[in-house]
Order: C-alpha cells, then sequence, then structure tokens
C-alpha cells in the first residue's frame, strides 16, 4: 500500500524547505522599547494647608499638623489602591483616622483629600486625576456630606468613574440611613434645598449631584449606625483585601496586536448584561497566543465581578483524578476567599461548586483545556454559576467547545498577527531599539516568513537571532530552514501527540504532499488507501493543525516542519528507513539504489529510475 501510494505522490512531489522567498515590503522600523518601572506601594499621599471656606465653623482643623493623613498635593504618583472620598468635619478625627491606620498597616496606597476646607468649590484636576487612577472608591456618607459641594463634585466623578472606567465603589454610611442618602431625607435634604436656592431647582449641578447620590446610595455597602466600628472596619478591611488580593496577571513583555482582540472579546462577552450565564471559547494553534490573549481580556474586566479565577495550564496539571480535585479546590479557594477547602473526589467537588457558586457572579478562565473531562469537572454548567458569570475557554480543539453547547457565535478563533503586527512584535525582540547593529532586510523578511505571524515563533527567533551579525543570521535561517527550533517544535507537537493513529496518518500525508492541493484530491488519493479521509481531515481542523480555504487544505508552515521532522525522526540518516519521501534529492538518492525496502519488500527501481526525468 505504501508503494502505491510513493508512486501515485510522485509526480505531484514538490520541494519543501529550502530559502525562503522574499514577502513583506513594509518600511524598514526600529521600534524603541522604553521599559517603565513600577511603582511601588508607599505612604498615603494628602494635601493639608491652613485656607479655610469663608463659612466653615472648624478652620482649626486646618492646623492640626500632629495627625497621620498628612502628605503634600505636589506627591501625588497615581495607580492608587483607594480613594476617600468624606466630610472631615464629620469623620477626620474619628472614624477617618481609624480606618486609615487600619489600610496603611495593611500596606494599601491610598488617597484622602485633606485640603476639603480650602476656598472654592471647583474639585481641582490633581484631584480627579485621583479618582480616576484608583482601584477603589470608599464614600463615608455622614450627616453634612451633601452641604459640601466639594464632596458633590467628588461622588458626581466617582459614580462617572464606576460607570465608565469599573470604579469600584463601596458607600459607608455613617451614622446616616441609606434612604437619607438616596431620597433625599433629613440632612440630605437640606442640604439639596440650599444648593437649588444657590443654584436653581433645575441647574444641572443640583440634577448631576441628585443622580450620584442616589445611585452611590443604592450600592452595596456598610451602615455604621448603632453599630460597633471597629467591628465595621474589620469587615470593610476583609473586603477590600478581597478585592486587592486580585492581583493583574503577566500578559506578555511586549502584547503586540492584543488590545484589538480584547476589544472584540468585550463585545462577545455582553458584559453589560447580568441575566444569563455566557461561556465563550478561544480557539487557535499552539504558539498563536491564546493564553496571552486570555491574561489580558482577564485583567481588563475581572474587577466587574465579585470573585474571579484565572486556571492556567490546565491540560498540563490535570493528568489524572486527583489532579482534577486540585484544579477544583484551587478554583474553589480563589472564588471563596479565606476559604480552605478539601475535596476528596471529583464528584464531591462537583456537588461543592454547584452550591457554592450558584449565586455568585463570577469570572473563570480555563486556560488550555485538551479533555472533556476537564470541562465537567471545572464548569460542567451555566446552572452551576450565579447570573451574569462570564465563563472563557481557551484550547486547540473547537470540538470540545462544541461539544459543550458553546455554539459558534461564541468561539473566538485567534489568528496569527498581521504583516504589520508581526514586524513590531519581531523588532522588539530581534533589536531592542538598538542602531549598532543593521541587519539586510532580506534577511529580516526572511524571518518574518519563516514565522508566518505566529507570535511564539517570532518571540523565540527575535530573541535567538537578537544581537548577532548578518553571518549568523544566515546560517541559523539556514538551518531553521530545514528542522524547526526545539522551543517552537515541542509547543506545537502537543496537538499532534494527541490525535489518534489513524488521523496522525492523514496529518503526515498532508504535510508531507499534499498542502495548498483541492480537498477533492486529498480525498480521492488518501480514501484510495483505505483512510478514514473524511473524519481525519475533520478532526485535524477541529486541532488547529491544518486549515480549509476554500477548495483547498492549507497549514501553517512551521506545523509542516513539525511534522516533516516527525518522519525525518523514524530514520535521520538513511531516508530510504522513513515512511515518506518528498525532497527530490532523498527519492533520487533512494531510488538510484538496486534494490529497495519499502515496507521489508525489496524492490528494483533501476529500469523505472533511468526514465525518470527531473
Amino acid at each position: 500500500m505504501v508503494l502505491c501510494t510513493l508512486c501515485k505522490m510522485l509526480l505531484s512531489v514538490k520541494l519543501v524547505g529550502g530559502v525562503y522567498a522574499y514577502r513583506l515590503g513594509a518600511s524598514e522600523m526600529i521600534l524603541v522599547f522604553i521599559s517603565i518601572s513600577l511603582l511601588v506601594r508607599s505612604d498615603i499621599h494628602m494635601r493639608d494647608r491652613a485656607a479655610t471656606r469663608p463659612d466653615t465653623k472648624h478652620s482649626e482643623e486646618a492646623n492640626q499638623t500632629s495627625s497621620p493623613l498628612m502628605a503634600a498635593s505636589s506627591d501625588l504618583k497615581g495607580n492608587y489602591d483607594l480613594f476617600l472620598s468624606f466630610r472631615g468635619t464629620d469623620v477626620r478625627n474619628s472614624f477617618l483616622s481609624h480606618l486609615y491606620v487600619a489600610l496603611d498597616q495593611k500596606g494599601f496606597y491610598t488617597y484622602v483629600d485633606s485640603e476639603e476646607l480650602q476656598k472654592g468649590n471647583c474639585i481641582k484636576p490633581a484631584l480627579i486625576k485621583a479618582i480616576e487612577d484608583s482601584r477603589i472608591a470608599i464614600i463615608i456618607f455622614s450627616e453634612n456630606y451633601a452641604s459640601s459641594q466639594w464632596c458633590l463634585e467628588e461622588v458626581a466623578k466617582i459614580m462617572e468613574c464606576n460607570k465608565q472606567r469599573d470604579l469600584v465603589v463601596f458607600p459607608v454610611f455613617y451614622k446616616v440611613d441609606p434612604r437619607e442618602v438616596r431620597t433625599p431625607r433629613e440632612s440630605y435634604k437640606k442640604a439639596m434645598v440650599e444648593h437649588e436656592r444657590k443654584f436653581g431647582r433645575d441647574s444641572d449641578e443640583v440634577k448631576r449631584w441628585k443622580n450620584a447620590l442616589f445611585d452611590a446610595g443604592s450600592l452595596s455597602g456598610w451602615d455604621l449606625k448603632d453599630k460597633d466600628e471597629a467591628d465595621l472596619i474589620n469587615r470593610i478591611m476583609w473586603e477590600i483585601s478581597m478585592q486587592l488580593d486580585r492581583k493583574l496577571l503577566h500578559v506578555a513583555k511586549h502584547p503586540v496586536g492584543i488590545h484589538r482582540q480584547v476589544a472584540k472579546l468585550e463585545s462577545m462577552l455582553n458584559l453589560e448584561s447580568c441575566d444569563d450565564v455566557l461561556m465563550i471559547g478561544l480557539w487557535g494553534q499552539g504558539g498563536i497566543g491564546k493564553t496571552t490573549l486570555a491574561k489580558a481580556l482577564y485583567n481588563d474586566i475581572f474587577r466587574g465581578f465579585e470573585a474571579s479565577c484565572f486556571l492556567a495550564n490546565v491540560r498540563e496539571t490535570s493528568k489524572d483524578s486527583k489532579d482534577l480535585v486540585h484544579l477544583q479546590e484551587k478554583l474553589l479557594s480563589e472564588i471563596l476567599v479565606g476559604k480552605e477547602l478539601t475535596l476528596l473526589s471529583v464528584d464531591g467537588g462537583i456537588n461543592l461548586m454547584q452550591h457554592r457558586l450558584c449565586c455568585k457572579r463570577v469570572l473563570l478562565v480555563l486556560d488550555d483545556v485538551d479533555d472533556v473531562k476537564q470541562l465537567n469537572a471545572l464548569a460542567g454548567g451555566r446552572e452551576w454559576f450565579g447570573k451574569g458569570s462570564r465563563i472563557i475557554i481557551t484550547t486547540r480543539d473547537s470540538h470540545l467547545l462544541t461539544f459543550h453547547r458553546i455554539d459558534e457565535d461564541h468561539i473566538y478563533e485567534v489568528k496569527t498577527l498581521d504583516d504589520l503586527e508581526a514586524l513590531e512584535l519581531f523588532d522588539k525582540h530581534a533589536f531592542l531599539g538598538s542602531k549598532e547593529i543593521v541587519i539586510r532586510r532580506d534577511l529580516v523578511d526572511s524571518a518574518l516568513h519563516y514565522a508566518s505571524g505566529l507570535p511564539l515563533a517570532l518571540e523565540v527567533l527575535g530573541s535567538f537571532l537578537c544581537g548577532r551579525r548578518e553571518q549568523e543570521w544566515e546560517s541559523a535561517l539556514n538551518k531553521l530552514a530545514k528542522s524547526l527550533d526545539k522551543t517552537i517544535n515541542d509547543v506545537l507537537k502537543l496537538s499532534y501527540d494527541g490525535l489518534e493513529d489513524y488521523a496522525r496518518e492523514i496529518f503526515l500525508d498532508i504535510a508531507c504532499f499534499f498542502k495548498g492541493r483541492s480537498i477533492e484530491y486529498i480525498m480521492k488519493v488518501l480514501n484510495s488507501c483505505d483512510f478514514d479521509t473524511t473524519i481525519g481531515v475533520q478532526v485535524l481542523v477541529e486541532k488547529s493543525l491544518i486549515m480549509k480555504e476554500g477548495e483547498t487544505i492549507q497549514m501553517h508552515d512551521l506545523i509542516q516542519l513539525m511534522a516533516m521532522d516527525i518522519v525525518k525522526q523514524e530514520c535521520r540518516d538513511d531516508p530510504g528507513r522513513r515512511s515518506r519521501l518528498w525532497l527530490c534529492e532523498d527519492f533520487c538518492d533512494v531510488l538510484s539504489g538496486d534494490l529497495v525496502s519499502f515496507g521489508g519488500l525489496n524492490t528494483d527501481f533501476t529500469l523505472f529510475f533511468s526514465d525518470f526525468v527531473y
């Protein structure tokens, strides 16, 4: 059968490998990468001056220089953990100072405005920026909060950021009823009447303030009325710790092409809707950036959920049922903060997850899933999670997503970078902004053609070539044209390793002989060799190893090189002992012998070869 197949392939033999042709025509670019050091947490930055408003009865507050709540306004650095909004005359020397000490002891980077008593009513640009740069805002509603135009401007800006920037907002009702803030009533009603008298009942300012008070007063928070202050601060600290302990994930050293894809995925997730539980899949070949994209998406949206969990490398960390139990424990511990749970079995974990998560709005990412057992154990159904939850699954196998009832509209195919993005990512790794080494454009183009837009290949190849001279570039590219880089090969080969034997044979035949040929032709030839070609080709498409483009079968160049390397490994030194031949020189060397062995059958090819023209 092998001999029959080989003869049928003879006339369609096509040289694969060698030097790649010129492809890109983009102008030369040297992109400078600037490392920006992350700001470390430091002590609280505040402002404290002696200026007072004309109508204040508490100007002595400004002279309390011994307060721990002091810092210069010029110290504003941004990237705050918390912003505290308050009426100083009500809480500065009591609840606020106690809350600040607790936050400071935990190391939270907090902004408190100590210049509240300054003259003028306009909120300053530095304060606006502090609100915009904070992760959480705590509004302390006290008796005289609404009497301050400054405070009302703060709450209006905070609620604007809550809607537009996903700023997390918690109200604290300090000796006032939440209904007083929302309606408004009591002191809040009196204050708003005064503002209406000053600005007009229908003024835009008053309407904006009322709306902000209603929205903030309707949020879930803490009510101190007739309760122990120390206990309340402990509960606040627990909630804030839970929120801020959910750290950002490292995405990539150079996240090129990520932002535009995150925007598409956020639209697919329909984050505004809290009426349903939505699952989406990120599907694509190995090394294409599924995990990187999932991390960037997670960082962008996780603060909008009650709890979140990113389970990385599910395939690697779930070899058996014990590993799945460990993943279930990790998932539950991250979502149910502070709960250390021990599970005895996968079934026990499923029952507990259904019971404990069904009322929580969660964000869950399952990264690199390759088996339906993993999905059944970690996110078996939408009913496991509370309304508004979003489940994101990355995989190389689209059929897993289909089996898990994720429709095509919610499967995002991650594709290779376009030419300009590929050049940008390669330049960032290969040149690092250096002007000392000049490399010929044709060598850069050959490297880009080799990677063919695959982010992993661009990073690995760019890093390997960084700092090397032209002669070394030429040598490295010649070597890589013959055999794949080991790091890239190991990642791509995982998909091949997961195939059944019949699918492996079809995959290797397509890689060695049929790339770019028509589907009809491939089906005809392989079916004649008793392969189950129809289902085999479909499985290869689902596993991201081949692509259907129009009426043809295509394959990424690096996946093709990986397949050819698998065949070469059958016998590195003797092509005649391999299952497939595709290079003319190998074919001719093998057939030039008197006897050639195929599958244990010795055949004389000398007469046939004497008439072969090449």
